[in-house]
């Protein structure tokens, strides 16, 4: 058991992480505990290197992995369960930007830039994280070329999808906003019309920039002309096409 000092609003916090003791090797392929598709271009020396400069922990759910402000000295991985990526404003309330999941790299732009993380990470369901340490990472990024490709399209990929969500909430209307949404958790998350959702209606605003009540209300409207059936935590898709047409027109 590892114990942190973490400084908060509200004072010095101590909280504890449990540190895994064992770690499954790291191979490239399918076989990778971390699943990521770019370790493909690593060679058994370098996927040694980061092995050997790598270490995991799991959380609960709820617990704060990375803090918004905090320096940037690893990159992150999901080996397993799911966590919500934000950014935190003071007096404003936070912006969801999306959901991690096992085998997705999570690294802010501020590791190449100053050094702090850009954005805060936080466990949605119990989950098991991994930490490289970031020299690793720039190092085999001067390095290795195909890994250094891979690495920016990574990079760009988000860069794109991020784009493309805060155009579309500058130009939807709440119901078209909250409908995406839905739609990406199904899509996306948890590849299923019909799902658990780990998230609060507080945080369904945060990620479509409406306020709880606007979420509740938009929610009741769309089961009551038989949309979606929702009863928390349960959010069924029952007209998936009227869903996507309200996404698009909303």
């Amino acid at each position: 058991m590892l114990y942190l000092w973490l400084e908060g609003s509200s004072g010095s916090v101590l909280k504890h992480i449990t540190v895994m003791s064992e770690k499954e090797p790291l191979e490239s392929g399918k076989a990778n505990p971390l699943r990521w598709k770019n370790f493909q271009h690593l060679s058994k020396h370098e996927l040694q290197l980061i092995d050997d400069n790598r270490y995991e922990a799991s959380f609960r759910a709820g617990e704060v992995i990375l803090k918004q402000g905090s320096p940037s000295s690893s990159v992150l991985f999901l080996i397993s369960g799911l966590a919500k990526i934000y950014t935190e404003a003071d007096g404003h309330k936070n912006f969801l930007i999306e959901i991690a999941q096992p085998g997705a790299l999570v690294m802010g732009p501020g590791a190449y830039i100053n050094s702090r993380n850009t954005f805060s990470v936080a466990s949605l369901v119990p989950s098991r994280v991994c930490f490289i340490d970031f020299n690793v990472f720039r190092h085999l990024a001067k390095t290795n070329g195909a890994f250094a490709e891979s690495l920016l399209e990574d990079f760009c990929l988000k860069a794109l999808t991020l784009q493309t969500k805060m155009v579309n909430l500058s130009r939807k209307k709440m119901p078209g906003r909250l409908a995406e949404a839905l739609l990406y958790l199904a899509d996306e998350v948890f590849r299923s019309d019909e799902y658990e959702l780990m998230l609060t209606r507080n945080e369904l605003g945060e990620m479509t920039n409406m306020a709880k009540e606007s979420v509740v209300r938009i929610l009741k409207e769309m089961e009551e002309s038989g949309v979606i059936y929702s009863r928390a935590p349960l959010i069924r898709i029952l007209d998936r096409q009227k869903l996507i047409l309200i996404s698009e027109k909303g």
